[in-house]
């Protein structure tokens, strides 16, 4: 690997911002538009299945991950696909006011999240091989909290400003969403330049392929070798479960959010659900990633500990059961903000050791990146087919069944968890117990 350190720009002139824009994005397109398909109309099943299909090229952006390899530099392609999803946010906010606005604006939301994906690679790719590994330890938790920056600015600012439109400014739901789709494709844009200006081009990677033929021979290697892998089905099986019944709740609860409450829902405005999952809750789910990794590097991961942090995994789908048997929960601010927060505290904080035993125990190997890339691949796939189908059930259900029902379901992630194996040594952190 080339040593582009020195001829990079300073980190702190492109990593904050360009780990902003993959939250940003992905956010947009998974998280707030919930709400965009929720405001104009569309059922719960629709809008939880449309979330669901929009995750899917970032399930499989690692089938092209190696192509970003062989031509320009990874900064090109950031920067290239950052203009791009720019210009589809754009579309999808224009395309609102036709008559086929469903079609036309979904299909640049779905290229949207393939740029979305592309950009996730390459800016990845950027930081591994332009900063040393002292540089990456430093920059570790600006990562994470830049990510959230991205989601708070998607989840909570745009879906504010789309509620302040529509309720102080009489603006109609489609023009007011408009509005917003176009700050998005501003805010895409505007990073782009940044980045244009600032971000390092990045450098191959030694083990990088040469052409498209060695590329693909490469891939299918690293795919064969993956499910040689000692007791993979059952690493595989962690890593699908693991987070099953958070995924089964994490579209459906920004619904419950603004869903009236005659119809079982909390009966928010947009502003005040933006406040409360876009704000307190990503707030929640920060400090609880950073406190969840903290523990686990002092407790170290084993199976005892890996049964505690996908058990504080239950936690949420108590929260929102608890919130939709509640009489005095709809309406009132405070008291869901309370629990909300209590939710995301939970999953911030549980989800940890499941990117942590991915890392340790699936990826090890000479295909480490690429292994890694298939273990969080099982993840997404998870989580898309969760979404697809969590809408439908819930409109079925009704929202305090559904919860019901989905806390016996993470049943399945506790097993995984109990009989996942180690099969590699976690050094001192197996004297805590395997």
């Amino acid at each position: 690997m080339e040593n582009t350190t020195k001829k990079a720009a300073p980190a702190v002139l492109w990593v904050p911002s360009s780990y902003l824009a993959m939250g940003f994005v992905l956010c947009s397109l998974t998280l707030s538009n919930t709400y965009v398909f929720k405001n104009l109309g569309l059922p719960n099943g629709t809008i939880t299945m449309l979330a669901a299909i929009l995750t899917l090229p970032y399930v499989f952006k690692f089938l092209w991950a190696p192509l970003l390899e062989l031509y320009k530099t990874k900064k090109f392609f950031v920067v290239l696909m950052q203009l791009g999803a720019a210009a589809c946010m754009a579309l999808a906010g224009l395309a609102l006011r036709l008559p086929a606005w469903l079609a036309v604006s979904f299909g640049a939301m779905m290229i949207c999240s393939f740029m979305g994906a592309t950009i996730d690679i390459g800016t990845d790719g950027v930081y591994v091989t332009t900063l040393d590994d002292k540089q990456k330890a430093r920059w570790a938790g600006i990562q994470s909290m830049a990510w959230t920056g991205g989601q708070l600015m998607a989840q909570g600012a745009l879906v504010w400003l789309a509620g302040k439109l529509h309720d102080d400014y009489g603006y109609t739901w489609k023009i007011a969403w408009m509005y917003v789709f176009l700050a998005a494709a501003c805010i895409l844009a505007g990073l782009a330049a940044w980045h244009g200006a600032f971000m390092p081009p990045g450098s191959k990677a030694k083990e990088a392929p040469k052409s498209m033929g060695e590329a693909m021979a490469g891939f299918a290697h690293a795919y064969k070798t993956f499910f040689q892998k000692k007791l993979i089905w059952r690493m595989l099986a962690l890593a699908f479960f693991y987070r099953f019944g958070w995924y089964l709740i994490e579209k459906v609860n920004n619904l419950f959010l603004i869903t009236e409450a005659a119809k079982g829902g909390l009966g928010l405005s947009n502003k005040a659900a933006a406040a409360i999952s876009g704000g307190w809750g990503a707030a929640s789910f920060l400090a609880a990633s950073v406190v969840g990794g903290l523990v686990l590097a002092k407790i170290g991961l084993s199976r005892k500990t890996l049964m505690l942090y996908v058990g504080v995994l239950v936690i949420p789908n108590l929260a929102f059961l608890g919130l939709a048997s509640s009489a005095a929960a709809p309406g009132n601010f405070w008291l869901i903000a309370a629990v909300y927060c209590i939710a995301m505290f939970a999953y911030g904080f549980g989800a940890v050791a499941h990117m942590y035993y991915m890392m340790k125990q699936i990826s090890p190997g000479p295909y480490q990146t690429a292994h890694y890339a298939f273990a969080t691949g099982t993840m997404g796939l998870c989580n898309f087919l969760t979404g697809f189908f969590s809408g439908k059930i819930e409109e079925a259900l009704g929202y305090q069944t559904f919860f019901t029902v989905v806390l016996f379901l993470t049943i399945p992630g506790l097993l995984a968890a109990w009989f996942a194996p180690f099969v590699h040594s976690m050094g001192e952190e197996t004297k805590a117990g395997t």
